[in-house]
């Protein structure tokens, strides 16, 4: 039987995970995913990346046409839409909430079900590249697990972890792209600096990031490894790596890490 999915919540990650499920898995008809949400902007968006989806009249209306149900809205919002649709969950729908820092419990206690997932993607599952984790309540049931591990393996890489890891995964993967964009648009930047065209620089710098992340998933050598095939004595990467380190780039990195993983612990 199809799959049919249920989106409250149309934000940007939202989309992309629609639009990567509906792209990855044949069984998942863009018109099986439904999807509320106040704003009709997000509305809108969702709908020119997901052709086809049915865009309902009120939460509980995706409630009603869903087997699987991803709570997408802001840490913020979630005690408000927990509210709201807590008459209509019954065992038969799948919890999952992507929501930054809400616990299991917490989501448990609002709906009175325990068949919940939690989950932290990242937005390149739009492009088949994700990398998230997903952490079940006890009432989620191996096959429960399976469906939502294999949608998310569609778009990319997935593990299951105990609940305790997420505020890490959001403060690494979950981040994550943000601080690639930023460091792409440095090397961009440094590259124009040098005197090449901007178009050229971004590619060239989106092309080496993205060179650089196969060659650590296809060979699965360590990255130190990896750089140290690169860097000649007395060559050019030294170089550049010895300014890297003047200029606390590896510090920053993992403070960046830290920063949100504290942070998605207080929006618990």
């Amino acid at each position: 039987m199809p799959k049919r999915i249920g989106f409250i919540g149309a934000g940007q990650m939202a989309s992309a995970m629609a639009a990567g499920f509906a792209a990855a898995d044949e069984s998942i008809a863009p018109a099986a995913i439904s999807l509320f949400d106040p704003a009709e902007g997000s509305q809108q968006r969702f709908c020119e990346r997901v052709k086809r989806a049915r865009v309902q009249e009120t939460p509980q209306s995706v409630i009603a046409e869903s087997d699987i149900l991803f709570l997408a809205v802001k840490p913020q919002v979630m005690p408000l839409v927990l509210s709201q649709i807590t008459d209509a969950i019954n065992d038969s729908l799948l919890v999952v909430s992507i929501a930054a820092g809400v616990s299991l419990s917490t989501i448990s206690e609002a709906l009175g079900t325990t068949r919940i997932i939690r989950v932290m993607p990242n937005t390149p599952c739009l492009v088949g590249t994700s990398a998230a984790v997903y952490s079940p309540a006890e009432g989620a049931t191996q096959e429960d697990c399976d469906v939502l591990g294999e949608l998310l393996n569609s778009t990319g890489i997935a593990y299951q972890l105990a609940e305790s890891y997420l505020d890490a995964v959001t403060g690494l993967s979950g981040s994550g792209p943000a601080y690639i964009y930023n460091i792409i648009e440095a090397l961009s930047d440094g590259g124009v600096a040098m005197g090449l065209p901007r178009d050229v620089a971004t590619s060239l710098a989106a092309q080496t990031v993205k060179g650089a992340a196969e060659m650590v998933l296809e060979t699965g050598l360590h990255p130190g490894t990896l750089k140290d095939q690169v860097t000649s004595p007395g060559g050019t990467t030294i170089a550049g790596l010895r300014a890297m380190k003047e200029r606390g780039v590896s510090g920053a990195m993992m403070a960046a890490v830290e920063a949100a993983t504290k942070r998605s612990r207080e929006l618990g």
